[in-house]
């Protein structure tokens, strides 16, 4: 089973200082078809200008995700953390029985542009954390597969609630990776910078794809790419 999901078919927000495409339904834009897959519940790509953010809000019960392509992201909650995500970083915050945040773009002359990822937990009442990784740097030239979560975290990994394993694909001008996948296991692929080709099918910047009764997944691109790929139950 593959299902593409078109970037240009996602649900928009113009609000001025946010500019927000998502790929599942989210705030006022809801779409029975489109409400998830598996437990990656939310993907929404972010662009918010220089100085602007959302304002200290509430949430629980949820694995939150912030990766930034471009620019620099603030974070404050509840917990007392104070940080500022940057591309090569990945932050994960369980929400659990309740956590309030922040998130600014940290810079006041350039722009910044991230994907929020929320993932359903394991299960609900969890003790709210936070963490932030640096992730393994990529040579130029270079095409690369890591783990970045898991529910086991480790090195370059942050520790997801939930069983779910998401990889950080990057593709060189010409570069080929295989995914491999268990049986009875799906995956979603986000593609977060470049065109890369999925199976013979070409995916774009924004583009979604669900997949499901594959052993592995073979990606690769002629120009470059970075892409997001979901190993889930």
């Amino acid at each position: 089973m593959l299902a593409f999901r078109d970037r240009g078919a996602r649900g928009k927000v113009e609000m001025g200082w946010l500019s927000s495409r998502h790929s599942f339904s989210f705030g006022h834009y809801h779409d029975p078809k489109h409400m998830g897959f598996r437990a990656l519940r939310v993907i929404n790509e972010d662009r918010v200008i220089p100085g602007a953010g959302f304002p200290t809000h509430g949430h629980s019960d949820m694995e939150i995700i912030s990766y930034v392509l471009e620019g620099a992201l603030e974070h404050k909650d509840s917990l007392g953390t104070g940080a500022v995500i940057r591309p090569g970083e990945i932050q994960r915050m369980s929400a659990g029985t309740g956590v309030t945040h922040s998130e600014f773009n940290a810079s006041g002359t350039d722009p910044v542009h991230f994907l929020q990822i929320w993932i359903l937990p394991e299960r609900r009442g969890l003790e709210p954390s936070y963490e932030q990784k640096t992730l393994p740097p990529v040579a130029e030239g270079e095409s690369r597969l890591d783990l970045i979560g898991s529910p086991e975290g480790g090195d370059g990994a942050v520790t997801i609630h939930q069983d779910v394993r998401l990889y950080r694909a990057v593709l060189a001008e010409g570069g080929a990776l295989e995914v491999p996948l268990a049986s009875g296991r799906h995956a979603w692929v986000q593609v977060a910078r470049g065109t890369a080709e999925i199976d013979g099918g070409e995916l774009r910047e924004g583009d979604g794809l669900a997949v499901g009764d594959r052993t592995a997944l073979s990606l690769s691109s002629a120009t470059g790419a970075e892409l997001l790929v979901f190993d889930l139950a």
